[in-house]
């Protein structure tokens, strides 16, 4: 079957591989349909491996050349022994988290997403979305209903992480929020608090294209660039009594972004860090004591989130679709994916791979 893989940094190659072997017990065969680029295939592709391991994974085995895509859905073709929760013709989206379900500290509280030995469909496993198939575990499917395209179902990954992301800033009706960063997640991040009831929202992105694509798809929101604007400043005008935000999200992993959170976000408010970071980011800890602020982590999400997940899209409280700004083929990949995502205009958000 065809497939891209990566093979080393700026070496991805589209290639005739292996099909899938049938399931054995609790695994799932799928057609793959639609599968995006994210962030992460994007900095593998630019500096990896990062996340696909060199030597065998020491959970899965896995290691490269590996099939990338981890933002996926598709049509369930077989099912091993012991698999009831899907059929053979069910449309999926896939929870691409893969780890023991037993035996593990985190994995027996239910927090599987925190597992040590946490591996990755499309970097860190036998498969991923980026080829025409994928071999999956049943925790990994999730039935999609009707309503929902098979594009929203590619798009249900980055939109956990946004859910999550918002969960962890315990954001709800009436909150102020600052996101910073225009990029998949940031927009995501950014529909996904007005969806939880969040009333001012404030958008940070170095970029105006990106801005004005957030303005055209969520009006309203108040976009600020830190090249022109100070990011703290703004937000306290905009904000009730002049104190800042109640919640800030930090959505790039850029020390400069992470510092206009705190300084942003009012007293005893929430600062949630989404973005993965490079390297040691530098932070005000006076203010961040003299503020009284919640600085938390947010990873990946729970695995339990999919169903929640699945149904804000699929019922339009969060119009995922509104990232994607283009739809190409696997043979157009590398060029007009890769490539056009990591071009400096930033005219791109969300590009979907068609395996259809």
């Amino acid at each position: 079957m065809k497939a891209l893989r990566f093979h080393a940094a700026k070496d991805l190659r589209i290639e005739e591989i292996a099909a899938i072997p049938a399931p054995g017990p609790g695994q799932v065969a799928i057609r793959n349909r639609f599968v995006g680029i994210c962030g992460t295939d994007l900095h593998e592709y630019a500096y990896g491996p990062i996340f696909i391991p060199t030597a065998p994974h020491p959970f899965t085995g896995a290691h490269g050349p590996q099939v990338l895509g981890h933002e996926f859905g598709g049509v369930v073709t077989a099912v091993g022994a012991g698999v009831t929760h899907v059929a053979v013709g069910d449309r999926v989206s896939v929870q691409p988290l893969i780890m023991p379900r037993s035996g593990d500290y985190f994995a027996d509280r239910g927090l599987f997403h925190l597992s040590e030995n946490l591996a990755l469909a499309g970097l860190s496993w036998v498969s991923g979305g980026m080829a025409e198939a994928a071999l999956l575990n049943d925790y990994n499917v999730v039935r999609i209903p009707d309503r929902m395209s098979d594009e929203e179902a590619a798009l249900v990954e980055p939109t956990a992480v946004a859910v999550y992301a918002c969960d962890r800033g315990k954001v709800t009706a009436g909150h102020s929020v600052l996101i910073t960063g225009a990029g998949p997640i940031g927009i995501l991040t950014l529909l996904t608090a007005k969806a939880f009831g969040a009333t001012t929202l404030f958008l940070s992105d170095l970029n105006d294209t990106r801005l004005e694509l957030a303005r055209k798809m969520l009006p309203g929101v108040i976009t600020l660039n830190p090249k022109r604007d100070d990011i703290g400043a703004a937000v306290r005008a905009a904000t009730e009594g002049g104190v800042g935000c109640d919640v800030a999200l930090e959505c790039v992993g850029n020390e400069r972004a992470l510092q206009g959170c705190l300084d942003a976000v009012r007293k005893q408010g929430t600062v949630v860090q989404v973005g993965l970071h490079p390297g040691n980011s530098g932070l005000h800890w006076h203010t961040v004591t003299f503020k009284d602020v919640d600085l938390r982590g947010s990873w990946a999400y729970p695995t339990h989130l999919w169903p929640r997940v699945i149904d804000l899209i699929a019922s339009g409280a969060i119009p995922a679709a509104r990232v994607v700004t283009r739809k190409i083929r696997l043979d157009q990949a590398v060029t007009e994916g890769f490539d056009a995502l990591l071009d400096p205009a930033g005219t791109q958000l969300k590009i979907l791979i068609d395996l259809t």
